[in-house]
């Protein structure tokens, strides 16, 4: 459960390490898209474009426990970005969390895996999201009381590139430059789509990298699909000091699957049991 120390070099990553993540990324992207099939409703696009930001987090660096999820001193992860919960329910039973039977229940009203996460209800579930913009707020004060507390926590959270439109992701990100919260690491899952079309067309963020930077973070800029990127941003965050980092990961929505890739229909959209079938067999013949 110790975090793992800073590489130097990306060459140091095993190629053992490097598949197993990847095997565990098969088996996310399996197991959301039966998931969501199976409830009828939910998200594939933006669950698939952070299937190996989760990995990475869940597999290499996080500090976390499954026996003992209400552990104080763990690592805190908030998926701000709540909509895409299948792929963070996915992590979650591959890492133990969970039984696989949540891909039978995930959506119903009756059980313990919503449409957007629960930390009530759902075991490793740090916080509550949905209302997008709100996720991020609440990391920033995780980490402040985990310096506050001096217990060595530290806080990952994971935005949407269309959920940073939002006022509130930009008083949060003041929030956290003003308090030096170097224990603070947020990705960006730059798609480049929302639900109502392209990013750059329904309001523009660009120039992403600047504004962060303006705003007092650290920022890096890498290839979300990418692991040796992933990992080696993760260790440069975790030994930055007095600034919070923000890796803006560039990504393909329903990545892994040919015709969800960059099709912004499956924002929202279920496929059905002949699409999954062709899905499975796409994810599965990945190297």
């Amino acid at each position: 459960m110790s975090r793992n120390e800073p590489t130097q070099s990306p060459s140091q990553y095993s190629s053992s390490l490097l598949m197993e993540l990847a095997t565990r990324a098969r088996r996310v992207r399996k197991a959301l898209l039966r998931a969501v099939c199976e409830a009828g409703s939910g998200h594939c696009g933006g669950a698939l474009s952070i299937v190996e930001i989760l990995c990475a987090l869940y597999f290499h660096e996080l500090r976390v426990d499954p026996a003992r999820p209400c552990w104080e001193q763990r690592d805190r992860f908030v998926l701000s970005k709540g909509h895409a919960c299948a792929a963070l329910y996915a992590v979650l039973a591959e890492a133990s969390f969970l039984s696989d039977e949540w891909t039978h229940k995930l959506r119903r009203i009756d059980g313990s895996f919503p449409g957007h996460p629960d930390m009530k209800g759902t075991p490793g579930v740090d916080m509550t999201t949905g209302s997008l913009g709100q996720g991020i707020s609440a990391a920033v004060g995780m980490a402040l009381g985990a310096r506050l507390l001096a217990n060595g926590a530290r806080v990952y959270c994971v935005i949407g590139d269309g959920e940073s439109q939002s006022g509130e992701v930009w008083e949060a990100a003041m929030s956290a430059a003003h308090y030096r919260l170097d224990n603070l690491v947020t990705f960006l899952d730059y798609n480049g789509l929302q639900i109502d079309g392209p990013v750059v067309e329904v309001l523009n963020i660009e120039p992403v990298t600047d504004k962060w930077r303006a705003f007092g973070w650290h920022v890096l800029d890498i290839d979300g699909h990418d692991f040796v990127q992933i990992l080696g941003a993760l260790d440069e965050a975790r030994i930055t000091q007095r600034r919070p980092t923000i890796i803006v990961a560039h990504t393909v929505k329903g990545r892994g699957v040919s015709f969800m890739e960059d099709a912004v229909d499956y924002h929202g959209k279920a496929p059905g049991k002949g699409e999954l079938e062709l899905a499975l067999k796409e994810v599965e013949g990945q190297p």
